[in-house]
């Protein structure tokens, strides 16, 4: 059974944290063992991070950018990087949410290619979440499982 490491900020609506949680059933059904944090509440540690076979990461768009506490673990990935730490190439997939436009996908996805072998296509949420989107990350959520196994 792989491990998965679900990072994921929300606050202001809850729509990031819908999302993780809808990855989480999806994840579970495919048979993987689930961490799941809230960046706004608890800052990832090297330990957490390299325990898992597997991350998650999920953002609201912030003025087309990602939410600075998952910048933070990005930033924090690069130093273990720079440290000499072996952080590259775990597997991962990617969910966000926006009230309109949706250009934080490009910086997002910009950082998670850097560090990992990301796997689906990322979910892309717009303000109310749907059925559909949720179904779409129980899927990628179960892709991802399926690949850490």
């Amino acid at each position: 059974m792989g491990k998965i490491l679900i990072v994921y900020h929300s606050q202001q609506y809850g729509d990031t944290k819908i999302l993780a949680e809808a990855f989480m059933e999806g994840a579970k059904d495919g048979g993987a063992q689930i961490e799941m944090f809230n960046t706004n509440e608890h800052r990832i540690t090297f330990q957490e991070f390299m325990d898992a076979d597997g991350v998650a990461i999920g953002t609201p768009d912030y003025y087309s950018y990602v939410a600075g506490t998952i910048k933070t673990f990005f930033d924090d990935i690069w130093l273990w990087d720079r440290a000499g730490e072996q952080v590259k190439g775990k597997p991962a997939a990617l969910f966000f949410t926006h009230g309109k436009g949706g250009r934080g996908r490009e910086p997002f996805e910009t950082f998670a290619r850097r560090y990992f072998e990301l796997v689906g296509e990322t979910v892309d949420s717009f303000r109310p979440t749907t059925e559909e989107i949720l179904h779409a990350c129980r899927n990628l959520g179960k892709t991802l499982a399926e690949k850490v196994r």
